[in-house]
């Protein structure tokens, strides 16, 4: 067996040792995590502008939860500059707002039309 940490394989080890039966990672449980999310900026046309420096990990999976959950709001981001995601990724920050269906720009080029009622 292929163990995630020196400690499960220790403790598997002792199981076995003991002759105590057991299943390592035999079954996947789904939970859903409740928290709240609150935009930069409000527009009068509907527009929510999310201003990001740094686009987080944690921050990646907490936008497309709203957007999943919350499909009728237009979220936009204003990024600081068009970074890669990681330090080893191709992926830049519009290239991952454009594939989970954000418009988005680069600061201080925010389209004129995401102003338009």
């Amino acid at each position: 067996m292929k163990f995630r940490s020196l400690l499960e394989e220790r403790v598997s080890n002792q199981l076995t040792k003991d002759n105590v039966p057991f299943l390592y990672e035999s079954n996947k449980y789904s939970y859903i995590l409740t928290s709240s999310y609150t935009p930069d900026f409000f527009l009068s046309n509907g527009v929510i502008l999310e201003v990001k420096g740094f686009l987080k990990p944690s921050d990646r999976r907490k936008m497309i939860a709203v957007k999943k959950q919350h499909p009728e709001l237009d979220i936009r981001f204003v990024f600081q500059r068009d970074n890669t995601i990681t330090r080893t990724s191709k992926t830049t920050y519009t290239d991952w707002a454009t594939k989970h269906g954000f418009p988005s720009c680069v600061f201080p080029h925010i389209p004129p039309d995401w102003f338009m009622p």
